[in-house]
């Protein structure tokens, strides 16, 4: 990075952000097309933004920026947190947290940020309306089972209860269709060559396309594995600490599930993933633990087919 570059942190909220650099102080904008033009007058040449990735707050302003041809970089907000952690830093405010973006983007090494493509995006916005109708509906469903439960076998609340489940389910089928059809249009190679791993459905492949934009922004399979939460974490130190090592379960739990039940497919038809179902259950390992394993094999498979451009090799051994 040029020792000239003029950093701004930015810290966005839903009706305004606020700006801090070293030359220009504090200053703080509308969150609206207006606010952009005015605070892009105050950028130069050498300048770099860092924001924070505040749900769809931050997006516009992203955007804005970045069709302006103005260097910007998006941190994850916890990345963020742990730093001002770490700085020891107590105070909560707008000012004090792009203050402290403003510091992160001094110290730290930065990637300039670039926008998914349009169909990522609305691929995304697709599976996420699909998870809050699975939440509602087995919300519902658990209703349905506390009256069922409670003597109420019929009557309007039962019936109102399955019509909405009915309507429920009819929504999803409608967005997972939408949702296939637009994976398939725009990366039909890619989606082909990740369903013709044994254990990976249509389904699957097409949550885990989503999920990892394409695996695009992923330099290894471990990294996949740690985003989905299946990678597990060790807990022990000295000799006080001895945690069960369990898997953080941080990232998309929707596909995280897809994933373990095709768990039991690929190790009765996956090859390897059925040897290495066999190798750790003749250790005396649990079941679970073993079938977790082939859920981070099934992860690191897809992701070698993905960055080659091949198809999956039964007969394949690694090095």
């Amino acid at each position: 990075m040029n020792k000239s570059t003029l950093f701004f942190g930015i810290d966005i909220s839903k009706d305004t952000f606020d700006v801090y650099s070293d030359q220009l102080g504090y200053s703080s904008y509308p969150n609206t097309t207006k606010g952009f033009k005015s605070f892009l007058k105050v950028l130069g040449e050498d300048t770099h933004c860092v924001m924070e990735a505040t749900g769809s707050y931050h997006h516009r302003l992203a955007l804005f920026l970045y069709h302006n041809a103005v260097v910007l970089s998006v941190i994850n907000p916890l990345v963020v947190k742990r730093f001002i952690q770490m700085k020891l830093r107590r105070n909560k405010t707008d000012k004090s947290d792009a203050f402290m973006i403003y510091t992160y983007a001094c110290e730290q090494p930065l990637k300039q940020w670039e926008p998914e493509p349009l169909y990522v995006t609305k691929s995304k916005e697709i599976l996420s309306l699909i998870q809050s109708y699975l939440r509602q509906s087995t919300a519902l469903k658990n209703k349905l089972h506390a009256l069922e439960n409670r003597g109420q076998k019929r009557g309007m609340l039962i019936r109102s209860i399955q019509r909405q489940l009915r309507q429920l389910k009819k929504e999803c089928e409608v967005l997972q269709t939408e949702l296939e059809n637009l994976i398939k249009t725009e990366e039909p190679k890619l989606f082909q060559r990740l369903t013709t791993i044994p254990g990976i459905g249509k389904k699957t492949a097409i949550l885990m396309m989503v999920c990892t934009s394409n695996f695009k922004t992923f330099e290894s399979y471990k990294q996949v594995s740690s985003f989905l939460g299946l990678a597990p974490n060790e807990r022990s130190s000295g000799i006080s600490i001895r945690g069960r090592s369990r898997i953080s379960k941080t990232g998309d739990g929707l596909l995280r599930n897809h994933l373990f039940m095709c768990s039991f497919t690929a190790c009765e038809h996956n090859p390897q993933c059925k040897a290495l179902y066999q190798r750790i259950i003749a250790k005396g390992k649990s079941k679970k633990l073993a079938l977790i394993a082939v859920c981070n094999k099934l992860i690191k498979q897809s992701f070698a087919i993905a960055k080659s451009g091949l198809s999956y090799d039964p007969n394949y051994v690694s090095k």
